[in-house]
């Protein structure tokens, strides 16, 4: 059986010996580079001598982080050091770090100093090194350090072979590290963080260090605030998520066979609920595989700023390297990935919304590498779905808010709680009517009120047989909850117009009087008001929105019934902190890119209500998968949603013209809908 205990330690014996003498050559060059009156390459000085000062604590760190560390070591104190760790990159100390490209660039120059921000960045991951007691990774970037020190301390430094040598590593992928990668997602014996979900201690936090992540009063209020949380609401919680995921398999007309493996993900905190979630997990015979989780980001701008850093190592050979380990690993891991039946996600929200600074010194990926990540993505989806088709897999996400929320957390918990845990039958009853009506359109107009400009018409696909066809699915509370929605893939030919929103937040990022306009289902033109230049609104929307694409297609278009979650985020103002999964329920949203049945077209799927098959799976597009593959599928999918009180009206048009509203500013009028504009009453009713 295989044991990543005993994995960690063989590879860290191979190179116990070149460990050793990498940090006695690294002591040397801190020595060499301390003070700053030594003459020439002075900047270059410090910034290997911070890196190596760096490399050099976490390598005692390393060592000192046995089993007994967490229990002799005070909360206090673990926090203390926590913090040192994370110090750098808070945002009033990050214009000062070499992490920070303006930075580099104001003390290099414009050629090297966005180079020389990446290159400290990677330094920066010795912090899981170190708490992985991954010495076999430290000492190949040790060894890395000292060539890049070597070089740059040489007469005279050129950037071509600088950039050379400091992206080496990630230009020499290998199967090896490919497989190691797989195993933390699909095998249930890799388990580094189940001790601390399921040795969770109320009384004793310093747990949460274990991570070796930044761990803030959030994580800690989180903790706190769920081991203090009455265990049967909990444990009814964790059932209701895992009968949701094996319902997943029900919707889509999914066979789970023998695939028995769930990659449970969560935010540290989150650690009594997730062990509740694995109890439940067994007692359907599923095995975990619990994965590294989430926690409060240190810093939103300095994952912005790096978030485009492979531009600099990213070119066709690499890509074609990477898809040959890809498939090896793939290959030895083959029985591993058969046994995957899909994933489990505790998602979390509250985080105070995100508008980046967009900075030139920040490296962008030219056209040509656009190109080849595009197909990347494609060959590497080919891969891996030989061996865990989409057909055989499912999912179920869930969120909540954590404590950075704002001071009404509990209250919010409970209400968001009360959300998640609706019984969708009767959603899905109503949801039916709205359907039927919908099925005998030609499109959907979509018109805005107020404020907003939409003036959209969603081609709808023709339906052969409509006594046994849907275009829409009807979405209860199974992979996506909460309940409250009808979504289908457009046809893109008459899909035409506007799509306006006046603030929305899309994958963390804010977007102001976002437009997008469409024609024949594509993006033919787009614009927002982040910005005082129109240049830069429209650079925001390609490098965020579109990446790595000029244009995408209308992917989804749905209609979100669930107004209670509409009611909760007036109540306590906090739409704009909502994810996407409880978003998309709070009215009628549309997401460019590929459809909700991407590489699954060819899987009937049926409606349970009405016994219909589900036959709008595909567009234009994904179409051309039998003819042109590479040309079928963006590998993107970003909803963007019409809050109700921007809704003008929703109506569904016939052939013969004849109009149907289905929303009208705001309030669901189809009759057999009214019962969803009870929360909404009640509200305003509350409120007078």
């Amino acid at each position: 059986m295989f044991d990543f205990h005993d994995f960690y330690r063989s590879e860290n014996a191979a190179v116990a010996d070149s460990y050793q003498a990498s940090l006695e050559q690294i002591r040397e060059i801190c020595s060499a580079t301390a003070g700053s009156n030594q003459s020439g390459k002075k900047e270059y000085r410090h910034l290997f001598h911070t890196i190596g000062t760096h490399i050099l604590k976490l390598a005692r760190l390393e060592a000192a982080l046995g089993e007994d560390y967490f229990k002799d070591t005070s909360l206090e104190q673990l926090q203390q050091e926590n913090q040192a760790l994370y110090h750098e990159l808070l945002p009033v100390n990050y214009v000062r770090s070499y992490a920070d490209p303006r930075y580099c660039v104001q003390l290099f120059g414009d050629e090297f100093g966005s180079l020389l921000a990446v290159v400290y960045q990677h330094y920066r991951r010795y912090i899981h090194y170190a708490h992985q007691h991954e010495r076999f990774e430290m000492t190949r970037w040790n060894q890395l350090f000292i060539s890049t020190w070597e070089y740059v301390s040489r007469e005279p430094v050129q950037f071509e072979e600088l950039k050379q040598l400091v992206t080496s590593i990630q230009r020499s992928p290998t199967a090896v590290e490919v497989v190691r990668q797989q195993r933390q997602t699909y095998d249930p014996q890799w388990q580094p963080w189940l001790d601390a979900v399921l040795k969770a201690d109320p009384q004793d936090l310093r747990y949460l260090f274990r991570y070796g992540a930044r761990i803030t009063d959030n994580e800690i209020r989180t903790a706190r605030f769920l081991h203090a949380y009455p265990s049967n609401l909990l444990e009814e919680l964790a059932q209701q998520i895992v009968t949701a995921y094996l319902n997943g398999f029900i919707r889509d007309n999914k066979e789970r066979g023998e695939r028995d493996t769930v990659s449970l993900r969560y935010s540290i905190g989150q650690e009594p609920l997730a062990r509740l979630i694995l109890a439940a997990l067994e007692t359907q015979g599923l095995r975990p595989v619990v994965g590294y989780p989430n926690f409060t980001p240190v810093n939103r701008q300095y994952s912005y700023d790096h978030r485009n850093q492979a531009a600099y190592w990213v070119d066709a050979e690499l890509l074609k390297l990477a898809e040959g380990c890809h498939a090896d690993a793939c290959a030895q891991n083959q029985q591993l990935l058969e046994r995957y039946s899909g994933t489990i996600v505790l998602d979390v929200f509250g985080e105070p919304p995100f508008s980046p600074e967009v900075k030139p010194e920040c490296p962008l990926f030219n056209d040509e590498q656009k190109q080849l990540i595009n197909q990347h993505n494609y060959r590497s989806s080919e891969i891996i779905e030989r061996y865990r088709p989409r057909r055989s897999i499912s999912f179920s996400v869930i969120a909540f808010p954590s404590p950075q929320i704002g001071d009404r957390f509990e209250e919010i918990f409970a209400d968001i709680l009360r959300v998640n845990m609706q019984d969708s039958a009767e959603y899905e009853e109503i949801q039916q009517r709205i359907i039927d009506t919908l099925d005998q359109a030609e499109y959907v107009h979509i018109q805005g009120q107020g404020a907003n400009r939409t003036d959209f018409k969603v081609r709808l696909q023709p339906l052969a047989d409509p006594e046994r066809q849907t275009n829409f699915c009807n979405c209860g509370a199974d992979v996506n909850i909460p309940a409250g929605e009808v979504f289908t893939s457009p046809q893109l030919a008459g899909t035409e117009g506007l799509l306006h929103v006046t603030r929305t937040y899309l994958n963390g990022l804010r977007y102001d009087d976002l437009e997008l306009h469409f024609a024949e289902g594509m993006v033919e033109g787009y614009d927002c008001a982040n910005f005082a230049d129109d240049a830069e609104n429209r650079q925001y929307i390609e490098d965020n929105l579109l990446f790595p694409h000029k244009t995408l297609p209308l992917g989804e278009f749905a209609i979100g019934s669930n107004t209670l979650a509409w009611v909760i985020a007036q109540k306590y103002d906090i739409q704009k902190l909502l994810p996407i999964l409880i978003v998309e329920k709070m009215g009628p949203h549309f997401a460019v890119g590929d459809t909700c049945w991407a590489r699954e077209e060819d899987h009937q799927v049926f409606n349970s209500l009405d016994g219909k098959e589900i036959v709008a799976r595909e567009n234009e597009k994904t179409s051309q998968r039998k003819t042109d593959p590479m040309q079928a599928y963006t590998f993107c999918h970003t909803d963007i949603t019409l809050p109700y009180d921007e809704i003008g009206s929703i109506a569904a048009v016939t052939p013969a013209g004849e109009r149907t509203e289905i929303i009208r500013a705001g309030r669901f009028v189809l009759p057999g809908t009214e019962r969803l504009n009870q929360p909404l009453d009640e509200a305003e009713g509350s409120q007078a």
